[in-house]
Protein backbone atom coordinates (compact mmCIF):
# COMPACT_ATOMS: atom_id res chain seq x y z
CA UNK A 1 0.00 0.00 0.00
CA UNK A 2 1.11 3.29 -0.47
CA UNK A 3 -0.68 6.85 -0.70
CA UNK A 4 0.42 10.38 -1.87
CA UNK A 5 -1.70 13.28 -0.35
CA UNK A 6 -1.01 16.98 -0.47
CA UNK A 7 1.09 17.50 -3.03
CA UNK A 8 2.56 21.07 -4.10
CA UNK A 9 5.04 21.36 -6.85
CA UNK A 10 7.01 24.79 -6.75
CA UNK A 11 9.37 27.38 -8.93
CA UNK A 12 9.06 26.30 -12.38
CA UNK A 13 9.02 30.04 -13.08
CA UNK A 14 12.50 30.71 -11.52
CA UNK A 15 13.88 27.57 -12.68
CA UNK A 16 13.72 27.87 -16.16
CA UNK A 17 14.80 31.74 -16.22
CA UNK A 18 17.73 30.22 -14.73
CA UNK A 19 17.58 27.82 -17.40
CA UNK A 20 18.05 31.13 -19.37
CA UNK A 21 20.84 32.58 -17.76
CA UNK A 22 23.42 31.18 -20.06
CA UNK A 23 22.35 32.50 -23.31
CA UNK A 24 21.18 35.94 -21.42
CA UNK A 25 17.78 34.87 -23.53
CA UNK A 26 15.25 36.43 -20.95
CA UNK A 27 13.63 37.99 -23.39
CA UNK A 28 12.35 34.73 -25.34
CA UNK A 29 10.69 33.50 -21.89
CA UNK A 30 6.88 33.08 -22.58
CA UNK A 31 5.63 31.18 -19.48
CA UNK A 32 2.98 32.61 -17.21
CA UNK A 33 1.08 31.96 -14.30
CA UNK A 34 -2.49 31.49 -14.24
CA UNK A 35 -4.90 30.91 -11.36
CA UNK A 36 -1.60 29.70 -9.60
CA UNK A 37 -0.73 27.49 -11.90
CA UNK A 38 2.18 27.53 -14.24
CA UNK A 39 2.22 27.22 -17.59
CA UNK A 40 5.02 26.99 -20.15
CA UNK A 41 5.06 28.83 -23.13
CA UNK A 42 6.15 27.42 -26.56
CA UNK A 43 9.25 28.94 -26.21
CA UNK A 44 10.50 27.99 -22.71
CA UNK A 45 8.96 24.19 -23.39
CA UNK A 46 10.96 23.83 -26.14
CA UNK A 47 14.01 24.79 -24.07
CA UNK A 48 13.24 22.80 -21.26
CA UNK A 49 12.86 19.79 -23.46
CA UNK A 50 16.54 20.10 -25.10
CA UNK A 51 17.60 20.81 -22.13
CA UNK A 52 16.20 17.40 -20.97
CA UNK A 53 17.72 15.82 -23.86
CA UNK A 54 21.04 16.65 -23.52
CA UNK A 55 21.69 14.58 -20.36
CA UNK A 56 21.93 15.71 -16.42
CA UNK A 57 25.00 18.23 -16.88
CA UNK A 58 23.03 20.24 -19.09
CA UNK A 59 19.26 20.29 -17.44
CA UNK A 60 20.49 21.54 -13.81
CA UNK A 61 16.92 23.76 -14.11
CA UNK A 62 14.87 20.81 -12.66
CA UNK A 63 17.27 20.60 -9.61
CA UNK A 64 15.47 23.91 -9.01
CA UNK A 65 12.09 22.71 -9.01
CA UNK A 66 10.43 21.31 -5.42
CA UNK A 67 8.19 18.77 -4.95
CA UNK A 68 6.28 18.29 -1.31
CA UNK A 69 4.26 15.60 -0.56
CA UNK A 70 2.92 13.37 2.02
CA UNK A 71 3.57 9.47 1.80
CA UNK A 72 1.74 6.95 3.58
CA UNK A 73 3.67 3.20 2.80
CA UNK A 74 4.92 0.35 4.84
CA UNK A 75 8.86 0.55 6.18
CA UNK A 76 9.94 -1.86 3.81
CA UNK A 77 8.88 1.07 0.95
CA UNK A 78 10.58 3.77 3.37
CA UNK A 79 14.00 1.64 3.75
CA UNK A 80 14.54 1.36 -0.23
CA UNK A 81 13.02 5.28 -0.28
CA UNK A 82 15.90 5.97 2.00
CA UNK A 83 18.77 4.87 -0.08
CA UNK A 84 17.68 8.48 -1.63
CA UNK A 85 19.18 11.02 0.91
CA UNK A 86 21.11 13.56 -1.36
CA UNK A 87 19.01 16.50 -1.78
CA UNK A 88 16.25 14.90 -0.43
CA UNK A 89 14.21 15.62 3.14
CA UNK A 90 11.56 13.92 4.71
CA UNK A 91 10.03 14.28 8.03
CA UNK A 92 7.90 11.33 9.77
CA UNK A 93 5.38 10.42 12.32
CA UNK A 94 7.20 8.74 14.95
CA UNK A 95 7.35 5.51 16.24
CA UNK A 96 9.82 5.67 18.85
CA UNK A 97 7.44 8.77 20.23
CA UNK A 98 3.99 8.18 19.38
CA UNK A 99 4.07 4.08 18.27
CA UNK A 100 1.63 3.27 21.85
CA UNK A 101 -0.40 6.81 21.74
CA UNK A 102 -2.75 4.69 19.32
CA UNK A 103 -4.49 1.21 19.80
CA UNK A 104 -2.87 -1.09 16.39
CA UNK A 105 -5.36 -1.91 14.22
CA UNK A 106 -4.80 -3.91 10.35
CA UNK A 107 -5.72 -1.22 8.40
CA UNK A 108 -2.19 0.34 10.26
CA UNK A 109 -0.15 -2.32 7.94
CA UNK A 110 0.47 -2.70 4.81
CA UNK A 111 -1.35 -6.11 4.32
CA UNK A 112 -2.82 -6.24 0.47
CA UNK A 113 -1.05 -9.04 -1.14
CA UNK A 114 -0.60 -11.51 1.84
CA UNK A 115 -2.57 -14.81 1.11
CA UNK A 116 -5.01 -15.77 3.99
CA UNK A 117 -2.64 -17.94 6.04
CA UNK A 118 -0.31 -14.69 6.51
CA UNK A 119 -3.44 -12.48 7.19
CA UNK A 120 -4.57 -14.47 9.99
CA UNK A 121 -1.10 -14.84 11.41
CA UNK A 122 -0.73 -10.28 11.14
CA UNK A 123 -3.90 -10.22 12.92
CA UNK A 124 -2.82 -12.15 15.99
CA UNK A 125 0.48 -10.36 16.10
CA UNK A 126 -1.77 -7.26 15.72
CA UNK A 127 -3.95 -8.61 19.08
CA UNK A 128 -0.65 -8.97 20.60
CA UNK A 129 0.69 -5.64 20.02
CA UNK A 130 -2.25 -4.00 20.80
CA UNK A 131 -1.79 -5.98 24.64
CA UNK A 132 1.99 -4.73 24.88
CA UNK A 133 0.81 -0.86 24.41
CA UNK A 134 -2.18 -1.84 27.21
CA UNK A 135 0.27 -2.66 29.35
CA UNK A 136 2.76 -0.02 28.56
CA UNK A 137 0.24 2.76 29.25
CA UNK A 138 -0.46 0.95 32.35
CA UNK A 139 2.42 0.40 33.79
CA UNK A 140 5.15 2.64 31.69
CA UNK A 141 7.41 -0.05 31.93
CA UNK A 142 9.76 0.40 28.74
CA UNK A 143 10.20 -3.79 28.31
CA UNK A 144 6.70 -3.69 26.68
CA UNK A 145 7.84 -0.53 25.05
CA UNK A 146 10.61 -2.36 23.61
CA UNK A 147 8.58 -5.25 23.12
CA UNK A 148 6.23 -3.55 20.51
CA UNK A 149 9.20 -1.47 18.41
CA UNK A 150 11.21 -5.28 18.24
CA UNK A 151 7.71 -6.86 17.24
CA UNK A 152 6.65 -3.80 14.35
CA UNK A 153 6.49 -5.88 11.62
CA UNK A 154 7.60 -3.84 8.38
CA UNK A 155 4.27 -3.67 7.38
CA UNK A 156 3.96 -0.62 9.60
CA UNK A 157 2.66 1.93 7.44
CA UNK A 158 4.58 5.35 8.28
CA UNK A 159 3.23 8.75 7.06
CA UNK A 160 6.41 11.56 5.77
CA UNK A 161 6.17 14.86 4.49
CA UNK A 162 8.36 14.50 1.76
CA UNK A 163 10.21 17.42 -0.31
CA UNK A 164 12.85 16.66 -3.46
CA UNK A 165 13.68 18.09 -6.75
CA UNK A 166 12.77 16.80 -10.13
CA UNK A 167 16.32 15.63 -10.48
CA UNK A 168 15.23 13.40 -7.56
CA UNK A 169 12.33 12.47 -9.20
CA UNK A 170 13.50 11.20 -12.77
CA UNK A 171 16.55 9.85 -10.84
CA UNK A 172 13.54 7.19 -8.60
CA UNK A 173 11.80 6.98 -12.23
CA UNK A 174 14.54 5.29 -13.74
CA UNK A 175 16.18 3.29 -10.68
CA UNK A 176 12.64 1.81 -9.90
CA UNK A 177 9.70 1.38 -12.65
CA UNK A 178 10.81 -1.84 -13.01
CA UNK A 179 11.31 -2.88 -9.46
CA UNK A 180 9.57 -6.51 -8.06
CA UNK A 181 7.46 -3.55 -5.26
CA UNK A 182 4.31 -2.52 -6.59
CA UNK A 183 4.54 0.16 -4.47
CA UNK A 184 7.54 1.95 -6.89
CA UNK A 185 4.77 0.84 -9.38
CA UNK A 186 2.32 2.99 -7.93
CA UNK A 187 5.15 5.89 -6.93
CA UNK A 188 6.44 5.79 -10.68
CA UNK A 189 2.64 6.07 -12.18
CA UNK A 190 2.09 9.15 -9.48
CA UNK A 191 5.52 10.78 -10.85
CA UNK A 192 4.63 10.43 -14.17
CA UNK A 193 1.39 12.84 -13.21
CA UNK A 194 3.80 15.22 -11.64
CA UNK A 195 3.30 19.07 -14.35
CA UNK A 196 5.01 18.51 -16.98
CA UNK A 197 6.64 15.31 -16.16
CA UNK A 198 6.23 13.62 -18.94
CA UNK A 199 6.48 15.98 -21.18
CA UNK A 200 10.20 16.45 -20.21
CA UNK A 201 11.21 13.18 -19.44
CA UNK A 202 9.54 10.73 -21.36
CA UNK A 203 9.59 12.52 -25.13
CA UNK A 204 11.36 9.79 -26.65
CA UNK A 205 9.25 7.05 -25.57
CA UNK A 206 6.39 9.12 -26.66
CA UNK A 207 7.60 9.96 -29.96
Amino acid sequence: MIRFERCSVMNFENAIRGARNPMNSWDRMDSRTVDGQFEFGPNDLGLAKRLCRAGSDHRKFIRQIFVTVDITAPLYWWKEYDTYKVGTVANSTSTMHKIHSKPFELEDFSTDHMNNDSLELMKRNIEFLEKQRIMYNETKDKEFWYSIIQLLPESYNQMRTCTFSYENAVSMYYSRKNHKLQEWHKFCDWVEQLPYFRELFLQEQEN
